[in-house]
C-alpha cells in the first residue's frame, strides 16, 4: 500500500514540476520602450522632496530597518532589533544562548516566514526559525511585513505566511577600492567573546566575492532573584553557555543585458547550554544541545525588456541536531536531521503602464529522520503556484493574489496524512484622497493558512495525522502620514493601523484517556492597534535628533466555547500592551543611544489566573559610540549598557533573563 501511495505522489509531483516548466518557458517578446521610434535625450531633473519610506506607503503594515538606523540604535542581535517593531512578540528563552523566535499579533511562531536573502528559511520538524543563529553584523536591512505585501515580484512561499520577516546582507560598495574589510571585536559581561571579520574582493568590474564568519563564545553564568511565592531566591543560571562558529560566503555577478547572478554558501555550529526553567527552586539543568546547519543556494534575474522579467532561486538546506539530557531515568540521547530542496521562478509582465502582473512557481521536498522510537520518517512535497496582478495610479494603488497549495506526504512506516489543496487570496489598497499631500489610507485583507509539522503530524504518540491546516484571516485598515513640518523638524512620520484576526482550527495539545494528542480544537479573536511614530530633529548644524516609538495594543482572546473557563481569556505569552521607544543624540564628538521595550502582564497558560500570571516588564539600555576616520580607515567604539533596572524579568515563564550587564565592540573598517 505504501508502495502504491509513493508511486502515486511521485507521478503527482512530476505533472506539477512539468507544468511549471510550461508555464515558465511562455514568455513573448514584447519590443522595447521607445518615443516615436526615435532615441532622445532627457532633460535632467532635480529631486527635492524626500522619497517616502514603504512603511507609509505601502497598502498593508510595513516595518523596516536600514543599516544606519540599526547602528545608531546600538542593536547587537537581530532579536533585540526585532523587538522595536510594533505587534511583535519574541520569545527568548534566557540567556546568550536560548532559542529566540517571532510571533507577529499573536499568530504564533509557525505563522511568522523568514526570509534570508530572498529565499524562505525552512523548519519541517517544529515550524519554527530560530533567529539567533543570524548574525546583525552582515546584515543591511531588516523589513516585516504583515498581510499582502505591495512587491509581487517574488517567491509564492513568500505569500505563504501570515508575516514575513526578510534579513537582508548587503553588496559591498567597493567605490574606488578593491577591496573591502570589517573586523570586528565585542566583548561584555558572562563571558561573552565574539570575533568577526568581513573580507570582500572585486573581481573585474562586475563581479564581486565575500567572505563573513564570526566565533561566539559565552559562559551564560549571570545571577538573579526570584519570587517562589513569599520567598525570595538568589542562584545563579547555569547551562546558559553558547559556542557558535558562523560562515557565509558570497558571490555576486552581473552578467549583462540585464542578468544578475548571485550565490551564497552558509554554515552553522554551535553547542549550547539549555538553560531549563527554574521551578521549585531548582535551577539545575544539563540539558544540551548540538546544532549544524549548511544551506547554500542559487539567486537569478534577468531583464529581458522594461516590461518583462524572471528571477528563480534554487536552495538546498540540511539540518542536524543532537539532544542530550542527564535525566533520572539516565542520558537521553536523540538525533533530528531534516533536509529540504526548494526551486522557485517567477516571471513578472507589465502589459500596460501601471498595471502589472506575476506568476511563481515553487516546489519544495523536506525529509525528517530521527533516532527516536517508532520514527516514521516522514516525507513532504509542497507544490505553490500564486497568481499576483498590482494596479498603480498616482492617487491609489491595489494589489491582489491568489497562492494555490498542493502538499502531499508520504512515510516509511504507518499512515501518512492526506493530501491537501487549498486556495488563499489576499488584497490590498493604498489611496492618497489628497494627491497635493502624504496622507495615505489603507486597507488590506489576507486568508491564509499554516501546515501542521512534522512534530504535530509524527510525534512519537501525541502525533496526530488527521490534522487540519490552522487557518486565518486577517483584516487591517490604517492611515500613514510622512513629511517635513519645520525647518527643525526634518521628518516626522506616522503610521496608525486597527486590525481584526481569526484563527480557526487551532492546533493545540489536549490530553485524551491515555496520552496527550494534537487536535483542531481553537478558535481565537484578536483586535488591536499598531502606532508608529519617528522624527528627525536638526538642533544645530552637526547635532541632530533621532525619535521613534511604536505602541500595540492587542485583545487576543480564546473564542473556542462560551461554556469553557476559558471563554475569552487572553491567549497565552500575548500582552495586551507592547511597545517600544529610541532616542538617538547625534553630536560631532559622540552619538548617544537610549532604548526601551516593554510589556504589560501575560499569562503562560490559556487560563488566565494569578498561578499563571506573569508580571510586566521594561528593559532600559544605553549606548555611546564613535566613529574616527583618517583615509580610507575608520575605526567605530561603541559601549553598551543593558537592561539598566537590573531586573530579572521573564519573557517566557520560568526563564529569568540577565539583570544588568555590559558589552563593548570595536570595528575597524578598510
Amino acid at each position: 500500500m505504501v508502495k502504491r501511495r509513493t508511486d502515486s505522489c511521485r507521478r503527482r509531483v512530476s505533472m506539477c514540476l512539468v507544468a511549471m516548466c510550461g508555464s515558465l518557458l511562455a514568455i513573448a517578446q514584447v519590443p522595447a520602450d521607445s518615443v516615436n521610434g526615435k532615441p532622445h535625450e532627457m532633460s535632467g531633473v532635480t529631486v527635492t522632496e524626500r522619497r517616502l519610506p514603504v512603511s507609509l506607503t505601502a497598502g498593508a503594515p510595513v516595518q523596516r530597518m536600514e543599516k544606519a538606523e540599526l547602528e545608531r540604535m546600538g542593536a547587537l542581535d537581530v532579536s533585540d532589533a526585532v523587538r522595536h517593531f510594533s505587534g511583535v512578540s519574541v520569545k527568548d528563552y534566557g540567556g546568550i544562548g536560548g532559542m529566540k523566535t517571532v510571533s507577529v499579533r499573536s499568530l504564533g511562531a509557525q505563522h511568522t516566514a523568514v526570509s534570508y536573502d530572498g529565499v524562505a528559511v525552512g523548519d519541517c520538524q517544529s515550524g519554527q526559525v530560530d533567529i539567533s543563529r543570524f548574525s546583525l553584523d552582515n546584515v543591511s536591512a531588516l523589513t516585516l511585513t504583515i498581510g499582502q505585501g505591495d512587491d509581487i515580484f517574488q517567491p509564492a512561499k513568500a505569500l505563504a505566511s501570515a508575516g514575513v520577516l526578510s534579513i537582508e546582507t548587503g553588496k559591498p560598495d567597493f567605490g574606488a577600492a578593491s577591496f573591502r574589510l570589517a573586523a570586528r571585536v565585542k566583548s561584555g559581561s558572562f563571558g561573552l567573546a565574539n570575533p568577526s571579520l568581513f573580507w570582500a574582493v572585486r573581481l573585474g568590474g562586475k563581479a564581486g566575492l565575500s567572505f563573513y564568519g564570526d566565533y561566539l563564545r559565552a559562559d551564560g553564568i549571570y545571577p538573579f532573584e526570584y519570587v517562589n511565592g513569599t520567598r525570595r531566591i538568589k542562584a545563579k543560571r547555569n547551562n546558559s553557555d553558547i559556542q557558535a562558529y558562523r560562515g557565509e560566503a558570497n558571490f555576486y555577478a552581473s552578467l549583462g543585458d540585464g542578468q544578475d547572478l548571485r550565490a551564497k554558501l552558509y554554515l552553522f555550529h554551535s553547542e549550547r547550554g539549555l538553560p531549563g526553567s527554574v521551578i521549585y527552586d531548582n535551577p539545575y539543568a544539563a540539558e544540551r544541545l548540538h546544532g549544524r546547519n549548511y544551506f547554500g543556494q542559487l539567486n537569478y534575474e534577468v531583464s529581458f525588456s522594461p516590461k518583462w522579467k524572471l528571477k528563480a532561486a534554487g536552495k538546498f538546506n540540511y539540518v542536524w541536531n543532537r539532544d542530550t539530557d542527564k535525566e533520572a531515568a539516565g542520558m537521553r540521547d536523540d538525533r533530528f536531521r531534516q533536509t529540504e530542496t526548494y526551486l522557485t521562478a517567477t516571471l513578472w509582465s507589465e502589459p500596460l503602464r501601471g498595471l502589472s502582473f506575476s506568476l511563481a512557481q515553487d516546489f519544495a521536498y523536506n525529509d525528517l529522520s530521527t533516532t527516536l522510537s517508532n520514527c516514521q520518517y516522514p516525507e513532504r512535497y509542497t507544490v505553490l503556484t500564486a497568481l499576483s496582478a498590482q494596479y498603480w495610479h498616482p492617487v491609489f494603488r491595489i494589489t491582489a493574489s491568489l497562492l494555490n497549495t498542493y502538499i502531499t506526504e508520504n512515510v516509511r512506516t504507518g499512515t501518512a496524512a492526506d493530501d491537501r489543496q487549498r486556495l488563499s487570496p489576499a488584497v490590498s489598497l493604498s489611496w492618497r484622497p489628497l494627491p497635493s499631500t502624504a496622507w495615505r489610507l489603507r486597507a488590506s485583507y489576507k486568508d491564509i493558512f499554516r501546515m501542521p509539522t512534522f512534530n504535530d503530524l509524527y510525534y512519537r504518540l501525541i502525533g496526530n495525522t488527521r490534522l487540519r491546516p490552522e487557518c486565518t484571516r486577517q483584516w487591517n485598515v490604517g492611515t500613514t502620514w510622512g513629511g517635513r513640518v519645520s525647518p527643525v523638524v526634518e521628518t516626522l512620520d506616522v503610521s496608525v493601523d486597527a486590525y481584526y484576526n481569526k484563527v480557526k482550527d487551532k492546533i493545540v495539545a489536549v490530553p485524551t484517556m491515555f496520552v496527550w494528542k494534537m487536535s483542531n480544537v481553537g478558535e481565537v479573536e484578536t483586535v488591536g492597534v499598531d502606532i508608529n511614530v519617528s522624527a528627525g530633529i536638526r538642533v544645530a548644524k552637526s547635532m541632530r535628533l533621532g525619535l521613534s516609538g511604536a505602541y500595540n495594543f492587542m485583545q487576543a482572546e480564546d473564542v473556542t466555547d462560551r461554556d469553557s473557563k476559558l471563554w475569552r481569556n487572553q491567549i497565552a505569552y500575548t500582552p495586551r500592551h507592547s511597545g517600544s521607544g529610541s532616542l538617538t543624540w547625534e553630536t560631532p564628538w559622540v552619538d548617544v543611544a537610549y532604548n526601551v521595550v516593554f510589556a504589560s502582564e501575560r499569562y503562560r497558560m490559556p487560563q488566565n489566573s494569578a498561578d499563571n500570571r506573569i508580571r510586566p516588564y521594561s528593559d532600559h539600555s544605553l549606548s555611546a559610540f564613535r566613529t574616527f576616520r583618517w583615509g580610507r580607515h575608520a575605526l567605530r567604539l561603541q559601549a553598551d549598557a543593558l537592561n539598566l533596572g537590573g531586573k530579572n524579568y521573564e519573557i517566557v515563564r520560568f526563564y529569568p533573563m540577565p539583570g544588568r550587564n555590559y558589552k563593548f565592540t570595536v570595528t575597524y573598517y578598510l
